[in-house]
């Protein structure tokens, strides 16, 4: 490790924080509020998940705002009490801070930052308020956490299996610097979710204070921990004794694109033993280990079902280290998210999708007891802070802000505002749940967020959105890309529908959904949107559009020919147009198996049965398709297809296509565009 190098890097991120922390920021007249808009969406800050300190006195958490300039999401660490005072910026730009946590006896918080060019570990004292760069490795760190006995700091890095980090530093400059461009690939997966495979895996390394070189428990494992795209620092913990490691990743060999078996392994911190498989016996998805506070206890979720990335997690907890295995709350028909211990072991906080919420719910492992402690909104990002809980709470109206609880459910307390002065200039409209008699007259729920300045006289347009997934929910949350407050700002009034394949209505009522894409979803839509236009007559029926991403714009797609004459127009965004080559051309072939329930030449009649490109003869709806060029869950192609589709057939419709985008529109100027076009192209035909 080059150590003048830390310490000119470490000087000058500490000069340019001074500096920036120096400029006074100008005086801005208050501005007379208006309806919400998308820049008001991109613009907004978001918190981070909370770390609360050891001792309970301090609460730290990211803050991202958004740096329009940059085109980019830029974040900070922000330090606040638990009573909601004191609230104050920790770190300060050039850096993109994030994932703190506390050294085990609370004088100092380490966090990852770029401020040196790279992601590595920093340190800031509480005490003296220095920012010192800890780490100096030549590839880019993420899923920071520290031992509990303060001695050691974990995170991942992407590098070739066997090899170290300066060595496969090393390989990607000497492939950099090739003149030729091909790939040769012998096995599965090519590429996957928006980046071409090169090889190289993402691995838990354990970095001990004393040596300050980080060492590959992994090593040789063709696996991914924490898992990619999504996965967190949540999926491992350090052992009790801080000898070993449980993480859980998948060793599935070729098998990778089409098997959802995850596994609990441990490995020694010294690297010098091979992962042991924990969970050998379940084929499906086990993850979020987490050890109770006396140590005796593993606690983890599992699936039952392989090959079903939308199964039930069940709560196991294995007696450490080599104990029996129980289910606790085996009859709650609900699937944890989350999992965290109290600190007196005696209960489990998890939160789990319900009824169109992202509950907190409090288990007695004991008793399979289960009690709801936040039932409205979507809770996030849950830690202890002594007797109390401290957690992230967003709805409709409201983006996530920090709420502390205590730990029997009472008192419930807003901590943090930190969009306060943005949102006091912007107006919203009122959102509200409703329920109706679906599919087979089973009750199904969903949200109307009505336009902003709503005039009960007035005849509004609506956008009836359609959630992806399909196992997802349309939730009581604040969404930054499916947002309807940006439809309410507009003048629409937005209508959202848990279909079946909806989660937090039970298992059955997500299964349901299974070789039935086009049927169960489609009459909860056509009924949703009927009850909706009874229950409130200020909704002008014959102004209708309908919008959907990934399963969302297969629904768009099958729409067009199976309900081709309820919309004026529609939005298809990464949707799936022709579902056999939609098989052959993703990157997980397990959903595609499971939702078809079979391969297409074991099972062709279910890739024919909704297969929206069989239908566009009976295309006529105006429709606006928008794709992502790095979309390798649903590929250009699908876009492209409903695009050819629409105009050989002179149907009047418009391709927004972002080369540089994936299955999602992440970035801040490209967000804007997204919107302006979406609400245009409403507006032209509603």
């Amino acid at each position: 490790m080059d150590i003048n190098r830390l310490e000119r890097a470490t000087l000058l991120c500490l000069v340019i924080a001074a500096l920036f922390a120096t400029i006074a920021a100008p005086v801005v007249a208050a501005a007379a509020s208006h309806p919400f808009t998308a820049s008001d969406l991109v613009t907004l800050q978001r918190t981070g998940a909370p770390a609360p300190s050891p001792d309970g006195t301090w609460i730290v958490f990211p803050l991202r705002s958004t740096d329009f300039a940059g085109n980019r999401g830029l974040s900070s660490l922000w330090m606040v009490r638990p009573d909601g005072t004191d609230q104050h910026q920790l770190t300060f730009p050039p850096g993109n801070d994030a994932e703190p946590c506390w050294a085990p006896d609370g004088s100092a918080v380490y966090y990852l930052s770029t401020c040196s060019g790279s992601s590595q570990v920093w340190k800031t004292s509480l005490s003296i308020g220095d920012a010192v760069q800890i780490t100096d490795l030549p590839l880019d760190l993420a899923n920071l956490k520290c031992s509990p006995d303060g001695k050691s700091l974990a995170f991942s890095m992407e590098v070739f299996p066997n090899t170290s980090d300066e060595e496969t530093a090393r390989h990607l400059k000497a492939i950099e610097e090739l003149n030729s461009s091909g790939n040769v690939y012998d096995t599965l997966p090519v590429r996957h979710w928006d980046t071409f495979e090169d090889g190289r895996r993402n691995h838990i390394f354990v970095m001990p204070f004393s040596t300050g070189i980080p060492v590959d428990i992994m090593k040789a494992m063709e696996a991914d921990s924490p898992s990619v795209p999504f996965g967190g620092a949540e999926e491992y913990t350090f052992t009790p004794d801080n000898s070993g490691i449980v993480f859980s990743t998948a060793d599935t060999g070729r098998e990778e694109m089409w098997s959802t078996e995850h596994n609990l392994y441990r490995a020694s911190i010294s690297g010098t033993n091979l992962p042991v498989n924990l969970t050998p016996a379940n084929k499906a998805w086990v993850t979020q280990p987490v050890f109770s506070p006396d140590g005796s206890t593993l606690a983890y979720l599992a699936m039952s079902r392989p090959g079903y990335e939308s199964d039930r997690y069940r709560i196991m907890l294995r007696s450490w280290p080599d104990g029996e295995e129980r289910e606790v709350a085996s009859s709650w028909n609900r699937s944890p998210t989350s999992l965290i211990w109290s600190p007196d072991g005696e209960t489990l906080y998890v939160t789990a999708m319900d009824l169109g919420n992202s509950a907190l719910f409090a288990i007695d492992p004991a008793t399979g007891d289960v009690e709801t402690l936040v039932g409205n909104g979507y809770v996030s990002s849950v830690s202890t802070i002594g007797n109390s809980l401290v957690y992230n709470l967003a709805n409709h109206t409201s983006p996530a802000d920090i709420w502390t609880i205590n730990s029997d459910g009472s008192h419930a307390k807003q901590i943090t505002q930190v969009n306060r002065d943005q949102l006091v200039e912007v107006r919203m409209g009122e959102s509200e749940q409703f329920s109706f008699s679906g599919w087979n007259n089973e009750t199904v729920y969903g949200y109307v967020v009505k336009p902003v300045d709503f005039d009960p006289a007035k005849k509004y347009p609506v956008a009836l959105l359609i959630h992806g997934g399909p196992e997802s929910s349309f939730a009581d949350t604040f969404h930054y890309r499916w947002n309807p407050q940006v439809y309410a700002g507009r003048g629409y009034a937005a209508v959202m529908i848990d279909f079946h394949g909806s989660v937090g209505y039970g298992q059955a009522f997500t299964d349901s959904i299974q070789e039935d894409w086009g049927g169960k979803p489609l009459v909860d839509l056509q009924k949703g949107l009927n009850a909706t236009l009874e229950k409130y007559p200020w909704m002008d029926g014959e102004r209708v559009s309908a919008l959907g991403g990934s399963y969302g714009g297969f629904m768009v797609d099958w729409i067009e020919g199976a309900w081709p004459d309820r919309f004026r127009c529609l939005v298809m965004h990464d949707g799936v147009f022709d579902t056999r080559s939609m098989y052959f051309s993703t990157d997980e072939l397990w959903f595609e198996e499971w939702e078809n329930n079979g391969t297409p030449w074991q099972n062709p009649e279910a890739y024919s049965r909704f297969n929206p490109a069989e239908h566009v003869a009976d295309w006529k709806t105006p429709m606006l398709v928008v794709q992502g060029g790095c979309d390798y869950r649903i590929p250009e192609t699908q876009g492209f297809g409903a695009f050819t589709a629409l105009q050989r057939k002179n149907i009047p419709s418009k391709l927004l296509y972002f080369p540089d985008e994936n299955h999602f529109v992440l970035q801040p100027q490209n967000s804007i565009l997204w919107h302006d076009t979406v609400l245009d192209w409403l507006d032209q035909w509603t």
